[in-house]
């Protein structure tokens, strides 16, 4: 699992400026009364994205609510492990891109507070991935975009068979941020890049196949994990890692195994990850890609999947913003030498 020890890595938790303590959100008039919902059960800390209607779509009120609480815990010897999930059928779909539309078309002043979302969504994610106790995502359901920065930064994150990643910015002519930029050139070998270009999506065991996850258990099994990490106390003293490790083999209790092929297809056989890193290879253009892609469709020996996969991946390509393309390939290739803060002050320069 590729990001596993990359999100835990010592170089993460350095630089924490982007999440100032100094600068902590306040809730504003008009910020919904439940988007949110927060919980306790001995030591856990529950956070609950609670806009189902919405698939829980991150907005401000939601960020003005989750980053003082977050800060609140981290200063809690009460607080062991925090959780995140989502209510309904969705982790979070994402940032709530209608409501940001709307403020562009108010203006300049609708575009700075477009601009001010940006700046509060990142230092949220900044602060998950710095944050100094155990936080579990629960992926379960539909996690995109804004929702994946709220997860893929935990150092342990947990899929289901329901659980729905992309990175669909590209299909709106955004780029992949939240974090992106970090975590996508850090997947092995260019699933990141065939990621971040596609939007493709990948469901259930596959996002545990691909490292997005730490874990794959069944939905109907987190009630009794919370329950069960609940119960878990460490000492004063305990460093975070052997705290993380304690918690990775708890979450193991409940990993059933794998699902049957019949149950769950591979989204990524060997044929096509060997496709991908050849056709999305680090020194290559956009253009050098598509022309990639027409020769794995040409090639004599590649199989009819692989070539349908290919066709599929061109097509998509040339569909989505050239200018958004343009910028994301860029910002991958770049990307893999940033830190986690560098990561987000160049996004919402790029934002």
């Amino acid at each position: 699992m590729p990001l596993r020890a990359k999100i835990i890595a010592p170089k993460m938790s350095g630089q924490r400026g982007f999440a100032s303590s100094t600068d902590i959100p306040k809730e504003l008039p008009g910020d919904e009364d439940n988007d949110v919902l927060f919980n306790q059960q001995y030591g856990v800390r529950t956070i609950e994205l609670n806009r189902p209607k919405k698939l829980n779509s991150l907005n401000g009120s939601m960020a003005r609510k989750i980053i003082p609480r977050l800060k609140e815990w981290e200063k809690s010897q009460m607080a062991n492990v925090i959780i995140i999930k989502g209510a309904g059928r969705a982790f979070c779909a994402g940032g709530d891109v209608a409501a940001l539309a709307q403020q562009c078309q108010q203006g300049e002043e609708g575009q700075q507070a477009a601009k001010d979302y940006f700046a509060l969504e990142y230092k949220l994610d900044h602060l998950i991935a710095t944050y100094p106790k155990p936080y579990v995502a629960f992926m379960d359901g539909i996690t995109m975009g804004g929702g994946v920065g709220l997860s893929v930064h935990a150092p342990i994150r947990i899929a289901t068979e329901k659980t729905v990643f992309a990175m669909p910015e590209t299909t709106i002519g955004f780029f992949p941020d939240v974090g992106a930029s970090f975590f996508l050139p850090r997947m092995d070998g260019e699933i990141g890049m065939y990621l971040a270009l596609t939007s493709e999506q990948l469901k259930g065991v596959n996002v545990f196949l691909a490292g997005i996850a730490t874990h794959y258990i069944h939905s109907t099994s987190l009630p009794d994990l919370e329950a069960r990490l609940s119960e878990l106390t460490f000492k004063d003293y305990m460093p975070l890692q052997e705290r993380l490790r304690l918690i990775d083999s708890t979450v193991e209790e409940f990993c059933t195994g794998m699902p049957t092929a019949n149950e769950q297809p591979l989204q990524l056989p060997l044929k096509i990850r060997r496709a991908i890193d050849y056709c999305f290879q680090p020194t290559y253009t956009i253009t050098a890609i598509l022309t990639s892609l027409d020769q794995v469709v040409e090639h004599e020996n590649s199989g009819a999947d692989v070539k349908e996969w290919a066709r599929k991946t061109k097509d998509t390509i040339l569909q989505r913003s050239p200018t958004s393309v343009k910028v994301t390939l860029k910002q991958l290739r770049d990307g893999g030498a940033w830190n986690i803060a560098e990561t987000f002050r160049r996004e919402h320069n790029i934002a």
